[in-house]
């Protein structure tokens, strides 16, 4: 029998969630949305059974077996927690959760309920980096001594005034927003344990309209703008592996660019997405390399992988199903996206401090 998913939250980030179950072979059974109108809206755009206007009714009414979260971050811990107290499987957005003490509290409950809680760490399942994972998984990149991760806007603020621009909200800007690269670049060195983090975050454009983005959310007037535009650190392994970051939604550079970068002992690589235009998918040029030392030569090999426009939102989606079934390992575990949210924590200890911070 099919899982029978309900998912909260009808923003457009459903279109790829509902994709993915489908391509799993689940069934989209429920939406909830607190908004009146919205959830009976994308059930019928969706062909979604049933709607509601409470996660509350969802839970008693709808005979669901997992659900999908994808609500502003302050949200996630929450109903997270809720629903897997309701006997639920959880795919949540990202961010995990606002902090690394919300996410704590989600896997204890995690581990109470036994129900699986999996995370939208959706480049881990583009193309590239299934095929580069594949390299590191055989042993032809070696160890990984050193990486870059950067996921960088010259205009990519998400509205103002919005949920996205008010820490409370979200715990935070563009580094809690745009965590994909280090994760991903984290992935591809082994998760090793983080040791020490130094980091700044600077807030220079943050209420600037002309820095706002092709996309997002509307703005306004009366809201918040209190979060970081930009983000960098550099961040020391437990096991002498280093990583070097650049997050930012509005910094002064040519071009938006998403990208891990990686010195590895056998091999250095690189997994990257250039927009010519800021934030359009369809604009985009996508790239996987692998950099190897042969006979003495350098030698830059392509890796020619099959276009995937949506980023592995959907795969990430029917991962998480295929992971309930026992078909497939799951892409991400919740002790990855701890460690993951202890960075990010640091970081902005750091910054607020102008010192290291310490993990180990």
């Amino acid at each position: 029998m099919a899982i029978k998913v309900g998912v909260i939250g009808a923003g457009g980030m459903l279109q790829y969630h509902a994709a993915g179950f489908k391509k799993a072979g689940a069934a989209i059974q429920a939406v909830a949305d607190l908004a009146p109108g919205a959830a009976a809206k994308a059930a019928a755009e969706w062909g979604i059974e049933e709607s509601y206007e409470s996660v509350e009714a969802m839970l008693e009414s709808s005979e669901i077996d997992a659900v999908s979260v994808i609500v502003p971050n302050k949200f996630h811990a929450p109903l997270a927690i809720q629903c897997m107290n309701a006997g639920k499987h959880v795919f949540c957005e990202k961010p995990p959760a606002l902090t690394a003490e919300e996410l704590e509290e989600m896997i204890q409950v995690s581990e109470k309920t036994g129900k699986k809680l999996m995370f939208n760490f959706n480049n881990r399942a583009r193309p590239e980096s299934r095929e580069m994972m594949k390299l590191v998984q055989a042993g032809e990149i070696g160890s990984i001594n050193s990486a870059q991760a950067k996921w960088a806007r010259r205009t990519g603020i998400p509205g103002f005034g919005g949920w996205f621009t008010n820490k409370e909200l979200a715990g935070g800007g563009a580094l809690i927003d745009l965590l994909h690269m280090v994760d991903l670049a984290m992935y591809f060195m082994g998760y090793p344990k983080p040791a020490h983090v130094l980091g700044k975050t600077f807030n220079t454009f943050i209420t600037d309209k002309g820095f706002k983005g092709p996309w997002g959310i509307p703005d306004r007037a009366d809201g918040i703008n209190d979060v970081e535009a930009a983000a960098h650190g550099f961040i020391v392994f437990e096991t002498g592996q280093t990583l070097s970051l650049q997050v930012s939604w509005a910094e002064m550079i040519k071009r938006e660019e998403v990208s891990v970068v990686f010195q590895g002992t056998k091999a250095g690589g690189k997994v990257e997405r250039l927009f010519e235009k800021d934030g359009l998918d369809e604009t985009a040029i996508d790239t996987c390399e692998v950099y190897v030392q042969e006979d003495g030569k350098s030698i830059n090999r392509k890796i020619e992988v099959e276009e995937c426009e949506d980023m592995g939102r959907i795969d990430s989606a029917a991962n998480f199903i295929q992971a309930i079934e026992g078909t497939a390992e799951p892409l991400n575990t919740p002790c990855q996206a701890l460690s993951l949210m202890k960075i990010i924590g640091a970081i902005y200890q750091s910054a607020e401090t102008n010192a290291p911070v310490s993990l180990s």
